[in-house]
């Protein structure tokens, strides 16, 4: 049977969620998991890989397995072996045809950012952070120029393996929480850095370092030298992929109601 688990985790600790030889990632610790539970190897696919450091609230996974177990044992089970920092969510059997990643009509990230003289210190990890006093108006403004489908060739890493930098970026909301801001994205797909890296250019148009004319000529330009220096991860959190209704799949875990 094919079963598909929501995972939320917190990356602080790990390489980012794809499994590298050192162990030391997300999907390392949730596939050891899963066989220890299964008593059986077992590999699973997941809807979108974060980098070191980013958190996940609802990232969807999937795998196959002749193990019949119940749905609540799947996830009481694999949580046994999985550390404080990783727990799965929900667990859905599926259709064989069911593809985490194939199928995600879209994804949707989160970005928390402190605005403060004084660095974050209790949600540290959990936050970007910014000294500067931002400008909401102006941040907005700039955001607009990202909207739609376009070549993000400026917002991407040298490392990214996506086959085209052409994405659509259907929503970017920004809004502010007493001290704290919250950039919510809701894309396709996103490149590699590709947020962090808009992060870094919202950042220097809301602090006045630069405007949203030139946040509208790197994105024309396509040239990442032109752009921001990539922002810090610790503020970045998947908050999951969506699909199609027939694939029943959740899209709201508890720590939703938690993040600000």
């Amino acid at each position: 049977m094919r079963v598909a688990l929501g995972i939320a985790y917190r990356g602080s600790a790990y390489q980012g969620w794809q499994s590298q030889p050192g162990g030391r990632t997300v999907q390392d610790r949730v596939d050891a998991a899963l066989s220890a539970f299964a008593d059986r190897p077992v590999r699973c696919i997941c809807a979108g890989r974060t980098d070191a450091g980013v958190h996940a609230l609802n990232q969807v996974i999937h795998f196959d397995t002749g193990v019949d177990r119940t749905a609540e044992s799947w996830v009481r089970g694999t949580n046994r072996f999985l550390p404080d920092d990783i727990a799965v969510q929900w667990c859905r059997f599926v259709d064989d045809a069911f593809h985490s990643r194939a199928n995600a009509k879209g994804r949707r990230y989160a970005y928390l950012l402190l605005e403060s003289r004084i660095r974050p210190a209790l949600e540290a990890g959990q936050v970007g952070w910014s000294f500067r006093a931002l400008d909401g108006a102006a941040m907005r403004a700039a955001a607009e120029v990202l909207l739609g489908e376009h070549d993000f060739t400026a917002f991407r890493s040298a490392e990214c393996q996506a086959p085209s930098p052409v994405k659509t970026l259907r929503s970017l909301g920004i809004d502010r929480r007493g001290d704290y801001w919250r950039f919510d994205f809701d894309g396709d797909a996103f490149l590699h850095h590709m947020i962090r890296n808009i992060m870094g250019c919202l950042i220097a148009v809301g602090s006045g370092a630069r405007d949203a004319a030139w946040l509208a000529g790197v994105l024309m330009d396509r040239d990442r030298a032109l752009a921001a220096a990539t922002f810090s991860p610790d503020g970045l959190h998947f908050i999951g992929p969506y699909y199609d209704a027939v694939h029943a799949i959740p899209e709201h875990t508890p720590a939703m109601s938690w993040l600000p």
